[in-house]
């Protein structure tokens, strides 16, 4: 290495006689025997430390591939980590604390448990994807793990200095110049670079105030739930979470400890194949060890104990926190009232208020109230504050109170729904089209496409429900714009084709109006008593919108009337099985009345 200085051709000889130019190239040559003798002793001290490590001479490229060896040898996989469901003894081998069993005290207390039932059962399959563990995040091979920061990215906190560091300058350059930054509650993405995994999911938890502290709540809900959708949106099976609510954040460990513990818990009930790995420092862990058992029991004792120590806001669908007087505040206005005469039979749905649905306002009459007179209103009969009245529980609904509330729950069943259908027009089906149970067969008489369902062949203790949620919405959202029938063949079902009914439940409510609208016949064929009495119990009770809409048929000659047979395309195993049941006469082969070409 040696310093170059540069002469123009023209000046060289002038150059040469000043006095100057000899000094400075006296200097330089004095300073590149100085920089050669420096870089000669690191290069050899470079070789000494290389053969005191046994690598002596190796080319860099072996050397990179040693280290990566040396560092894999302390990466953490998911087999090594003991589930929820399996963790009986601490790290010690002690056996883990029991929660207290407060039904023994039952007399001492007036008020009883805080829930009837407890809101989240034991379930070892969402045991056996959940993991509770105390280690380096950093070092864990999974397909994402959590990164707690500022909205600059840049906050250097005990997790983010060992994701950092592990996964080198490329992280850093990454956040710098394609992220730059991130609010607070959502999340940005970034390779894993040279950590063991493959993502890393940044998320901004909130500062702690207890003056807004709803909001801080809600926002930490957010950072998780945002965490947890995101490595679903990318496909991702594992993912692992830090301790978003950092001290630093001065956020209580416990509330911070049930909201994490209960949007995990929410997120695993509706997704049966993710695994959710909660790594956490010897401080927290603690704290999560103690809680996890009422979000996670892992049996009846737990259970039990989960009905007095569970908190009353247990939280949404997803988990999110949920104050009852802080969600609307409607006082009733003494000059105005509102009146809903809504027909039994008429289609209208109140969740159409809100989405915008063709509806006919003639159901609906909106009055000025008549002048006040004495005792004609409640502002006159002195019912004090009725806005207090209503927060303490004494004051009935209002009609419209309740179509109001409705039309939010709607607007959410609707916002899920949109996710979805994007989902299910850009999301690989092929693992339940190719089932073959689903699918459109013709029109019936009137022109209304036929959808079949075939109930033999729907595998539904073996199949991912939520890829056949997703298929059903790519099969009939552009069938329930307008009118349309369903044929379903109940022939030679057993109790593992049987769907539950808490499922069937939440696809009711979140297919949107126009399903149950559109849907104008619901053909059950070869229905055993069973499915009768379930048929009915449902409809009256959790669908009646369709009640009058489901019709049971002993047999396929009776679905002629409605539908042609060259419109209706249906397994031979069903017309054999109707063939033996009903008769060979129902099966008249259709003669051909045009004439035959000449």
């Amino acid at each position: 290495m040696r310093l170059k200085y540069h002469v123009p051709a023209g000046q060289r000889n002038m150059v040469h006689r000043d006095v100057g130019y000899q000094a400075m190239r006296l200097v330089s040559d004095i300073y590149n025997e100085s920089i050669e003798t420096s870089l000669g002793g690191i290069a050899k001290h470079l070789t000494q430390t290389q053969e005191s490590r046994g690598l002596p001479n190796q080319p860099r490229h072996q050397q990179h591939q040693q280290q990566q060896q040396q560092q894999q040898q302390h990466f953490v996989t998911l087999g090594s980590l003991k589930r929820w469901g399996e963790q009986s003894e601490d790290d010690r081998g002690q056996p883990r604390p029991r929660p207290t069993d407060y039904s023994q005290f039952a007399a001492n207390f007036e008020a009883g448990p805080k829930h009837p039932v407890c809101p989240f059962p034991c379930d070892a399959q969402i045991n056996s994807r959940f993991v509770i563990w105390e280690g380096d995040i950093s070092q864990l091979k999974v397909d994402a793990i959590t990164n707690s920061t500022d909205e600059t990215l840049t906050e250097k906190n005990r997790v983010s200095k060992k994701i950092f560091g592990r996964a080198g300058a490329a992280l850093t350059s990454a956040i710098v110049h394609d992220v730059r930054r991130c609010k607070t509650g959502e999340v940005r993405v970034t390779p894993g670079f040279f950590l063991p995994s493959k993502y890393i999911i940044h998320t901004v938890g909130p500062i702690y105030s207890e003056k807004y502290r709803t909001a801080s709540e809600a926002t930490l809900h957010a950072c998780y739930r945002n965490v947890l959708y995101k490595a679903r949106e990318l496909g991702l099976r594992t993912v692992a979470l830090c301790d978003i609510s950092s001290v630093q954040r001065d956020f209580p460990p416990d509330t911070a400890a049930h909201i994490a513990l209960r949007t995990v818990r929410r997120f695993l009930e509706q997704y049966r194949a993710e695994i959710v790995i909660v790594c956490l420092e010897s401080n927290a862990r603690s704290i999560y060890e103690v809680l996890a058992p009422l979000y996670f029991p892992r049996d009846s004792f737990e259970e039990r104990s989960a009905l007095w120590q569970l908190p009353k806001d247990i939280g949404g669908l997803y988990g999110e926190p949920q104050l009852a007087d802080r969600q609307i505040r409607i006082i009733h206005n003494p000059q105005h009232s509102v009146m809903i005469e809504a027909d039994d039979d008429s289609d209208t749905s109140p969740h159409d208020l809100e989405m915008g649905s063709d509806v006919e306002y003639s159901n609906i009459n909106l009055s000025l109230a008549a002048p006040l007179s004495g005792a004609a209103h409640s502002f006159t009969q002195m019912q004090g504050d009725l806005d207090r009245q209503r927060l303490l529980g004494d004051r009935p609904r209002m009609v419209y109170e309740s179509v109001l509330d409705d039309g939010l729950e709607g607007i959410e069943h609707q916002e899920r729904y949109e996710r979805l259908l994007r989902r299910a027009k850009t999301e690989d089906l092929s693992e339940v089209s190719g089932i073959g149970c689903l699918y459109q067969s013709g029109v019936d008489r009137l022109g209304r496409p036929v959808v079949v369902f075939c109930g033999k062949w729907f595998p539904a203790h073996n199949i991912d429900l939520e890829k056949a949620l997703l298929y059903l919405i790519h099969l009939l959202d552009p069938i329930v714009k307008g009118d349309y029938v369903i044929a379903y063949f109940h022939t030679l079902t057993n109790s593992n084709n049987y769907l539950s009914l808490q499922w069937l439940k939440d696809v009711y409510s979140i297919l949107p109006y126009k399903y149950k609208k559109n849907l104008k016949a619901f053909y059950v064929v070869h229905p055993t008593f069973w499915t009768k009495m379930m048929t009915w119990w449902f409809t009256t009770f959790m669908a009646p919108a369709i009640k009058t809409k489901v019709h049971s048929l002993p047999g396929v000659e009776h679905l002629y009337s409605a539908i042609a047979k060259d419109q209706l395309e249906i397994p031979a195993y069903i017309t054999e099985y109707d063939m033996a049941t009903n008769g060979i006469h129902y099966f008249q082969p259709i003669t051909n009345t045009s004439s035959p070409a000449s």
